[in-house]
Protein backbone atom coordinates (compact mmCIF):
# COMPACT_ATOMS: atom_id res chain seq x y z
CA UNK A 1 0.00 0.00 0.00
CA UNK A 2 1.34 3.46 -0.88
CA UNK A 3 1.59 5.59 2.27
CA UNK A 4 3.00 8.98 1.30
CA UNK A 5 5.41 10.89 -0.89
CA UNK A 6 8.81 10.65 0.77
CA UNK A 7 11.11 12.80 -1.37
CA UNK A 8 11.72 14.49 -4.67
CA UNK A 9 15.11 14.06 -6.34
CA UNK A 10 16.78 16.82 -8.33
CA UNK A 11 19.83 16.36 -10.55
CA UNK A 12 22.10 19.40 -10.41
CA UNK A 13 25.26 20.51 -12.17
CA UNK A 14 26.68 21.90 -8.90
CA UNK A 15 25.80 20.27 -5.58
CA UNK A 16 27.29 23.04 -3.42
CA UNK A 17 25.41 25.76 -5.32
CA UNK A 18 22.15 23.83 -4.95
CA UNK A 19 22.82 23.25 -1.24
CA UNK A 20 23.30 27.00 -0.81
CA UNK A 21 19.94 27.55 -2.47
CA UNK A 22 17.83 24.83 -0.79
CA UNK A 23 19.55 24.74 2.61
CA UNK A 24 20.71 28.29 3.19
CA UNK A 25 18.09 30.23 1.24
CA UNK A 26 14.93 28.08 1.51
CA UNK A 27 15.67 26.67 4.97
CA UNK A 28 15.91 22.92 4.30
CA UNK A 29 18.06 21.02 6.83
CA UNK A 30 20.82 18.75 5.54
CA UNK A 31 20.32 15.30 7.06
CA UNK A 32 22.72 13.14 5.04
CA UNK A 33 25.45 13.31 2.44
CA UNK A 34 26.98 10.40 0.56
CA UNK A 35 28.46 9.41 -2.77
CA UNK A 36 29.24 6.37 -4.86
CA UNK A 37 31.93 5.56 -7.37
CA UNK A 38 31.65 3.90 -10.74
CA UNK A 39 31.12 0.19 -10.51
CA UNK A 40 28.32 0.16 -7.93
CA UNK A 41 26.13 -2.52 -9.46
CA UNK A 42 23.40 -1.93 -6.86
CA UNK A 43 23.02 1.79 -7.69
CA UNK A 44 23.32 1.11 -11.43
CA UNK A 45 20.54 -1.48 -11.15
CA UNK A 46 18.25 0.94 -9.30
CA UNK A 47 18.90 3.92 -11.58
CA UNK A 48 19.13 2.05 -14.87
CA UNK A 49 22.46 3.74 -15.58
CA UNK A 50 25.80 2.15 -16.47
CA UNK A 51 28.98 3.03 -14.56
CA UNK A 52 27.26 5.82 -12.62
CA UNK A 53 29.00 7.95 -10.01
CA UNK A 54 27.50 10.80 -8.01
CA UNK A 55 27.55 12.95 -4.91
CA UNK A 56 24.25 13.21 -3.03
CA UNK A 57 22.78 15.36 -0.28
CA UNK A 58 19.47 14.61 1.45
CA UNK A 59 17.59 17.63 2.82
CA UNK A 60 14.47 17.88 4.96
CA UNK A 61 11.85 20.55 5.51
CA UNK A 62 9.10 19.53 7.93
CA UNK A 63 7.23 16.65 6.25
CA UNK A 64 9.25 16.36 3.02
CA UNK A 65 12.72 15.46 1.80
CA UNK A 66 14.66 16.59 -1.27
CA UNK A 67 17.54 14.53 -2.62
CA UNK A 68 20.13 16.47 -4.63
CA UNK A 69 22.32 14.51 -7.07
CA UNK A 70 25.45 15.73 -8.81
CA UNK A 71 26.33 13.00 -11.31
CA UNK A 72 29.94 12.68 -12.47
CA UNK A 73 29.18 9.65 -14.63
CA UNK A 74 27.58 9.16 -17.04
CA UNK A 75 27.99 12.72 -18.29
CA UNK A 76 24.59 14.37 -17.77
CA UNK A 77 22.87 16.50 -20.39
CA UNK A 78 22.19 20.05 -19.30
CA UNK A 79 18.55 20.79 -18.64
CA UNK A 80 16.78 23.73 -20.19
CA UNK A 81 16.80 26.42 -17.46
CA UNK A 82 13.82 28.07 -19.18
CA UNK A 83 11.75 24.90 -19.68
CA UNK A 84 8.08 25.89 -19.77
CA UNK A 85 5.99 24.40 -16.97
CA UNK A 86 3.56 23.02 -19.55
CA UNK A 87 6.19 20.56 -20.87
CA UNK A 88 5.77 16.96 -19.73
CA UNK A 89 7.55 15.91 -16.56
CA UNK A 90 7.63 17.27 -13.03
CA UNK A 91 6.70 20.93 -13.39
CA UNK A 92 7.55 22.40 -10.00
CA UNK A 93 8.32 21.97 -6.31
CA UNK A 94 5.95 23.89 -4.03
CA UNK A 95 6.95 25.28 -0.63
CA UNK A 96 4.31 26.70 1.68
CA UNK A 97 5.21 30.07 3.25
CA UNK A 98 3.61 32.23 5.92
CA UNK A 99 4.39 35.65 4.38
CA UNK A 100 4.72 35.37 0.61
CA UNK A 101 5.53 39.05 0.08
CA UNK A 102 8.44 38.94 2.55
CA UNK A 103 9.76 35.66 1.06
CA UNK A 104 9.43 37.01 -2.47
CA UNK A 105 11.48 40.10 -1.53
CA UNK A 106 14.09 38.11 0.43
CA UNK A 107 14.60 35.56 -2.33
CA UNK A 108 14.59 38.20 -5.09
CA UNK A 109 17.29 40.13 -3.25
CA UNK A 110 19.31 36.89 -3.02
CA UNK A 111 19.14 36.53 -6.81
CA UNK A 112 16.22 34.15 -7.33
CA UNK A 113 14.39 34.92 -10.56
CA UNK A 114 10.58 34.91 -10.49
CA UNK A 115 7.98 34.70 -13.26
CA UNK A 116 5.79 37.31 -11.53
CA UNK A 117 5.14 39.00 -8.21
CA UNK A 118 2.83 37.00 -5.89
CA UNK A 119 -0.77 36.88 -7.14
CA UNK A 120 -4.03 36.07 -5.38
CA UNK A 121 -6.12 33.18 -6.68
CA UNK A 122 -9.14 31.26 -5.49
CA UNK A 123 -9.49 29.01 -2.43
CA UNK A 124 -7.50 31.40 -0.18
CA UNK A 125 -4.29 31.04 -2.21
CA UNK A 126 -1.48 33.48 -3.02
CA UNK A 127 1.34 32.12 -5.16
CA UNK A 128 4.24 32.78 -7.51
CA UNK A 129 6.76 30.71 -9.45
CA UNK A 130 10.52 31.24 -9.39
CA UNK A 131 13.59 29.27 -10.51
CA UNK A 132 16.40 27.52 -8.63
CA UNK A 133 19.99 27.86 -9.93
CA UNK A 134 19.44 25.02 -12.45
CA UNK A 135 16.17 26.48 -13.72
CA UNK A 136 13.82 24.15 -11.81
CA UNK A 137 10.56 25.87 -10.90
CA UNK A 138 9.89 26.56 -7.22
CA UNK A 139 6.40 27.69 -6.24
CA UNK A 140 5.91 29.87 -3.18
CA UNK A 141 2.42 29.23 -1.78
CA UNK A 142 0.65 31.15 0.99
CA UNK A 143 -2.65 29.75 2.24
CA UNK A 144 -5.18 31.79 4.19
CA UNK A 145 -6.56 30.31 7.40
CA UNK A 146 -9.14 27.65 6.61
CA UNK A 147 -8.04 27.18 3.01
CA UNK A 148 -9.26 23.90 1.55
CA UNK A 149 -5.69 23.23 0.40
CA UNK A 150 -4.24 23.17 3.94
CA UNK A 151 -2.57 19.92 4.92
Amino acid sequence: MIRAIHHTAISTSDLERSLTFYRDLLGFREVDRFSWRQGSSVVDAITGLKDSAAKVALLRLENAFIELFEYNSPQPKRGDPHRPVCDHGITHLCVEVTDIDAEYERLSEAGMLFHAKPVTGGHGVRATYGRDPDGNVIELLELSEGSILSI
